[in-house]
Parts: structure tokens; sequence; C-alpha cells
């Protein structure tokens, strides 16, 4: 008779195999190699390759290490596939070029219209998995938003053209005006020419404004709130 760890062990290999299967769609989705996740996380060459080609098992301790070495992976994901492979709402502070960088209020203006009162270099920066598509994250201030966005929560935004902008109703945006970045759920307006304004906040009124009075205008895809 021959022996097959595999029968013997049906349950912890089954479990280690869809661990190398969970870390095998984290690199695809880093797009990196497991070579370079070896390196990362101070392993021997082969050390995962050798156990992902072979269906042999790790040492946990370098689950552990590949947790403490990517903060944005969900280790209870890599450890049992529940929920998504990132940490919801991560913010993450960091010094890449490839964050998101979060604009003070008072400068929308300047990043709308392309001024250098805008130094993105001088911006703090943050990677968040949920809205890695965004091209700027802003805070939000005041009670107009309330109970939707709270003062203090951050927005993350994607930049729109006017020319041949779609809107969706109903949906939160944030607008470049004479009076200001606002940001607003847009509701269609009385006319073709307009738009309606609405503040999540009862105590205050909808009201509307022309598109011609609109410089710039970014979507806002999600809010991430500290607790």
């Amino acid at each position: 008779m021959i022996f097959n760890p595999h029968k013997k062990y049906g349950d912890k290999f089954q479990l280690m195999q869809n661990i190398l299967s969970r870390i095998q769609a984290f690199v695809a989705q880093e797009s990196i190699t497991i070579g370079a996740l070896e390196r990362k996380i101070g392993a021997s060459k082969g050390v995962l390759s050798r156990a992902i080609k072979n269906d042999t098992d790790i040492q946990a301790k370098w689950l552990s290490i590949i947790v403490e070495n990517y903060p944005l992976l969900s280790g209870t994901w890599l450890l049992t596939g529940k929920g998504s492979m990132y940490k919801e709402d991560s913010l993450i502070p960091t010094n890449s070029s490839d964050g998101i960088p979060l604009i003070p209020t008072e400068a929308m203006a300047g990043l709308f219209a392309g001024s250098q009162t805008v130094m993105l270099s001088e911006c703090e920066r943050f990677i968040v998995p949920s809205f890695r598509n965004a091209d700027f994250l802003i805070t939000v201030r005041g009670d107009s938003m309330q109970p939707h966005y709270f003062s203090g929560d951050l927005v993350a935004c994607k930049m729109l053209s006017l020319t041949d902008i779609f809107f969706q109703w109903g949906k939160v945006y944030v607008i470049d005006t004479e009076q200001g970045a606002l940001i607003k759920k847009i509701e269609q307006g009385s006319t073709p020419e307009s738009i309606l304004l609405v503040s999540a906040n009862p105590a205050y009124k909808p009201f509307e404004i022309s598109r011609s009075s609109i410089y710039h205008i970014a979507i806002v895809q999600g809010v991430i709130r500290e607790e």
C-alpha cells in the first residue's frame, strides 16, 4: 500500500492549499512574483514556491510575517477566505506617489484648475484599497451632509470632465463653484440648464444652480471614517 499523507491529513492539507491559493491570488493582485514575496518577508528562495508546486505545508510564522509586511492585507481573508482580500476602508499613510493625496479644502479650486497653488508633492498621501481609482481625498467640514458624512470624515473623489459629464441623479459630488467647494447630492433641476443641490441634513434646504456656474466637478466614491 502506498502511503498518502494528503489522505491522512486531508483537512489540514486542504486548509493549507487554500491558503497557498490565496497567496497566489494576492501576489497576482499586487503584480509581484512569489520570489519577490519571499524576498520581502525574508524567506529563503523556494520556501513558498516549492510548497505551491509540491502541495506541501509552510510554517505558520510565514503567514504572520506576510501580514506584518503588507498591512493592507486582511489576515482573516488569508487564513479563512472570509471577507475581502484587503482590509475595508484601510487608511495607510505612505510616501509613495501611488498614494491618494489629501487635499486641503481651501485649495480645492486650485487643484481642479491645475494650479500650482496645490503642490501635490507636499500633500499627505494615503493608500485606500477600497478606492484605488480615486484622484484625491478631502476632509468634510460642517454638518450639512449628516448623517451620511460627518465633519472630519474623508471622502475619496474621482475628477470628471464637464464637457461630457453625465450626472447620476442622487449621487454625491464635489462641485467647484464661485461659492467654493461644495459637497452635495445632485438631483435633476427644474430646467435642462440647472441642477438641484441637496444636503443630507434636512436643516439645509435644497437649492438650484446653473450648470454654467460649475467650474469643475468630481464624484464622491466613498467615505473613510476614523473610529
